[in-house]
């Protein structure tokens, strides 16, 4: 027998032990939600529920895993028969059973996001999309087909709200996404998407398989609840009508997805579908210190629409989170990167210390002091900055005018524009490698007329811009030098090739401000090329770590789940943390504040809010920043506050 009594508190044990019948549990940040979920299975097995009429749903398969193994630990039994992991992978174990009911094959083949991505292309070079420069491409297309699936939005809508540049292609990409879907179903595939509409299909349209499933599953549990889509409830409700076991876990206050289709009503209306409903809150905090989860709690206060609770610590009384304002960009990096290797010499692994950031540009500045200083670090919000495709674009014209014979940057720039393939830009690169001035053969009609004709007009621009660039004016102001290749095509390209152009845009501002401070083409192109080829293991390091030990640099978004000793919080300054595209959505602030809610959270020990008295704008302007919103919500006596001049603050001040 289990010992429910001295493994769980007595907010775990009410989930644990409750009977049947529809159940909602609010769990809170560090309540312990998948011990809870894991020893609810464990006591309804322990209870003679057979393990084959159980289903576990969760958003990872690491997380189905977990819990499947710590169940087995519990009842000292095989789970071979229950049901757990991902929606996509349950979704995909009943299709592969029901396929032909549907018209596929069982024996169906499943695309991943690469694989879809060109198949979709496929489609649309078959329709002779592909000739159209205002099209968007394959890429772009699938976010938008996948949006408009996930959300239940009809994709004129889609285009119309969210990528209005292409709203007079708009009849076209209807077909091209009515064509994606008739060919998968011909060619026997299907993407992830794929994956839960037809199993919702398979549910609404075949009501002998409907029966067999809702009669299957005596009991129905989804972690990580307030992260579903309409698609995802929708087939949780239709499971659970037959018996209505259905307990449901997740915190509303984390509810942070809402850009890739997830329903943040889905959990706030819950109790409405299932006024029966039995709702649990699990406030019990074994994470963070009570100064740290007092804050939270006081932040999280400002959302209208929620569960109301409040985080409880099990934990004693530690330090107050600290403001640090900070002059600009460069002296928020210096603070952090200085304060990491304080903390690292007080004992704190450098793997115990986070930073986090609501945009993936922000930390820019930081991750180029961190390599200058020899701290080894990890990033969470995708690849390092300057490893990033839209940054190595722009990088690449301002080497062919730094080296008219950089054939690596000639090439990437060239393969920028239509129906110039690898073949191409090699033609275009033996000719004018062949000329005394690259630069000028590039401008010159011979160019054009060795290129195929789909092809000319894309060279005519590149030509042009290459005219408007090659001036001594821009090579000595590198930052208005990175803007031009920016208004005079490159946004262009990037709202057709990228999905997500606005950030990627703040990616390129943020770029030129960096070169703006320094004093040529030359410089710039010199301190990157040094910043990009530096490696933690290359050079002394001004201390000693543990190969495993790197600081994370992590978006909110991807830090969610996960807690560390020490938080830094950067840019916590109006218009970057809430984002200001950010707040023009619906519903934005009050997601942006649970973004805020979910990064304090983090820390276990100690937290800090950085935020910058000045910032810069487009030409290199100058304007002042006020701190945050969601730090003047808080009472200022939850906060230890650090007053200018504070180039010498020690760690170990309090």
């Amino acid at each position: 027998m289990i010992d429910y009594e001295t493994q769980l508190n007595a907010e775990q044990r009410a989930v644990v032990f409750t009977e049947s019948g529809p159940i909602l549990v609010i769990a809170g940040a560090g309540s312990g939600k998948t011990r809870t979920l894991t020893y609810r299975v464990a006591r309804l097995i322990e209870s003679g529920v057979p393990s084959g009429s159980i289903l576990l749903a969760t958003f990872t398969n690491k997380a189905a895993r977990s819990m499947l193994s710590q169940v087995e630990n519990l009842v000292k039994e095989d789970l071979g028969g229950l049901w757990g992991g991902t929606f996509h992978h349950i979704g995909n174990r009943i299709l592969r059973m029901h396929a032909t009911e549907l018209g596929y094959e069982r024996n169906y083949s499943i695309l991943d996001e690469g694989d879809a991505r060109h198949f979709l292309n496929s489609c649309i070079e078959s329709l002779g999309y592909s000739k159209f420069e205002e099209f968007p491409s394959a890429q772009v297309l699938k976010d938008i087909i996948s949006l408009s699936v996930n959300t239940g939005i009809i994709l004129h809508s889609v285009v119309a709200d969210k990528y209005r540049s292409f709203l007079d292609c708009t009849d076209d990409i209807y077909k091209a996404a009515l064509h994606y879907r008739v060919q998968k179903r011909e060619s026997n595939l299907m993407d992830f998407d794929d994956l839960l509409c037809n199993w919702r299909e398979l549910l609404t349209t075949q009501s002998e398989v409907m029966d067999q499933y809702a009669r299957k599953f005596r009991y129905i549990l989804v972690d990580e609840y307030q992260d579903t889509n309409t698609i995802q409830a929708e087939i949780v409700d239709l499971l659970a009508s037959h018996y209505r076991n259905l307990m449901v876990v997740g915190d509303d206050s984390q509810s942070i997805y809402s850009f890739r289709g997830a329903d943040f009503r889905n959990i706030i209306r819950f109790p409405e579908k299932y006024p029966d409903a039995q709702i649990f809150k699990l406030e019990t905090n074994y994470r963070s210190t009570p100064e740290i989860l007092h804050l939270a709690n006081m932040s999280i206060e400002n959302n209208k629409i929620q569960f109301r609770k409040e985080l409880r610590a099990v934990r004693k009384k530690g330090a107050r989170p600290v403001v640090v304002p900070l002059r600009d960009v460069m002296q928020q990096a210096d603070f952090v990167a200085q304060h990491i290797i304080e903390l690292h010499r007080t004992g704190i692994p450098l793997n115990e210390i986070a930073v986090l950031y609501r945009a993936h540009y922000h930390a820019m500045e930081l991750q180029m002091e961190l390599v200058r200083r020899g701290v080894p670090f990890e990033i969470r919000s995708g690849i390092r900055f300057f490893e990033q495709a839209h940054v190595k674009d722009v990088i690449a014209f301002m080497r062919i005018l730094a080296n008219p014979r950089d054939e690596v940057a000639w090439k990437r720039a060239l393969r920028l524009y239509p129906h110039v393939g690898a073949v191409t830009a090699q033609k275009i690169w033996e000719y004018i490698s062949s000329q005394d001035d690259p630069l000028a053969a590039a401008r010159s009609a011979e160019m054009a007329s060795r290129v195929p004709k789909g092809a000319q007009p894309g060279m005519t621009r590149f030509s042009a811009l290459l005219s408007s660039l090659d001036t001594e004016i821009l090579r000595e102001n590198p930052g208005e030098l990175i803007n031009a290749i920016l208004t005079q095509g490159y946004r262009e390209h990037m709202e057709k090739a990228f999905s997500d152009r606005l950030s990627r845009v703040e990616d390129l501002n943020q770029l030129a401000y960096f070169a703006s401070q320094r004093d040529s083409l030359m410089d710039v192109l010199s301190e990157l090329a040094l910043l990009t080829n530096i490696t933690e293991e290359t050079g002394p390091s001004p201390h000693t770590v543990a190969a495993e030990e790197r600081v994370i640099l992590s978006s909110i978004h991807q830090a969610k789940g996960l807690e560390w000793s020490v938080v830094f919080m950067i840019w916590c300054s109006e218009g970057k943390m809430p984002l200001g595209r950010a707040l023009r959505e619906p519903g934005g602030e009050d997601e942006e504040r649970r973004l805020f809610y979910v990064a304090t959270t983090r820390a276990k020990d100690r937290l800090y809010f950085c935020h910058t008295m000045w910032d810069h704008e487009r030409g290199m302007r100058t304007r002042a920043l006020a701190p945050s919103r969601f730090i003047n919500e808080l009472t200022p006596s939850t906060l230890q506050q650090v007053d200018p001049p504070f180039e010498h603050w020690s760690v170990n001040e309090s």
